[in-house]
């Protein structure tokens, strides 16, 4: 029997997401509109809605959705924001984060990636996104700051250039920490150009390249 994709969403924001503290309308509506099973590798297409991370190639991997939602939820997203994305992956976060704000750019170091994720935003009819492909941990330099800025991949420390892309009022999301307990943080940047940092929830991600813990050596 065909799988009920529509069905299947619905089932995902009311059983996994809602349940998870996410309240937020606009992002229980966009899970709902963006059609995950089309972000999703054909081969693991009926595992779309699952509570599980779903690899992706490369290492990497697509978040689970309740992960999703959290994320989605705590950037508070305004039609008019600018989001910089660092890690592409599927795209499916990439089109969500599209729908909440006025201009996505998001950069990915794998060429298939943006390769694929640019086909299948097309295909779902987001156009305010900007795909980059290149290394955001040391070398990308944007022109100007972004409202947001949302890590898909782990960082062992907060690279500081990171912050210099903010302004006050700007927030940053990313997973930080040494696996398996890594955390989800979010930053702020006030008025005063304080940073005010809010741990929301404990994950485990693969790390961006470049933003692994430090080796360390052993006798």
């Amino acid at each position: 029997m065909a799988m009920n994709f529509e069905q299947a969403r619905q089932n995902m924001v009311e059983n996994q997401v809602r349940p998870w503290e996410v309240f937020d309308a606009r992002v229980l509506d966009v899970l709902k509109r963006v059609h995950r099973e089309d972000f999703v590798p054909p081969a693991l297409r009926n595992l779309a809605f699952a509570d599980v991370c779903l690899p992706l190639g490369h290492g990497e991997v697509m978040m689970k959705p309740v992960l999703e939602g959290r994320i989605l939820q705590a950037l508070s997203l305004t039609p008019d924001d600018r989001v910089l994305e660092v890690g592409t992956g599927s795209g499916f976060l990439t089109a969500c984060l599209a729908h909440l704000a006025g201009h996505v750019t998001s950069i990915d170091l794998h060429a298939d990636f943006i390769d694929a994720a640019a086909a299948r935003l097309a295909a779902a009819g987001v156009r305010n996104v900007e795909l980059v492909l290149g290394e955001a941990v040391r070398e990308w330099q944007p022109n100007g700051h972004f409202d947001a800025i949302v890590l898909t991949g782990a960082v062992y420390r907060i690279p500081p250039r990171y912050l210099e892309w903010l302004a006050p009022g700007d927030r940053l999301l990313a997973i930080c920490g040494e696996s398996p307990v890594q955390q989800v943080v979010l930053l702020t940047q006030g008025d005063d150009r304080l940073l005010r940092e809010t741990s929301l929830l404990e994950t485990d991600l693969p790390y961006l390249r470049h933003a692994e813990p430090p080796r360390r050596f052993e006798l």
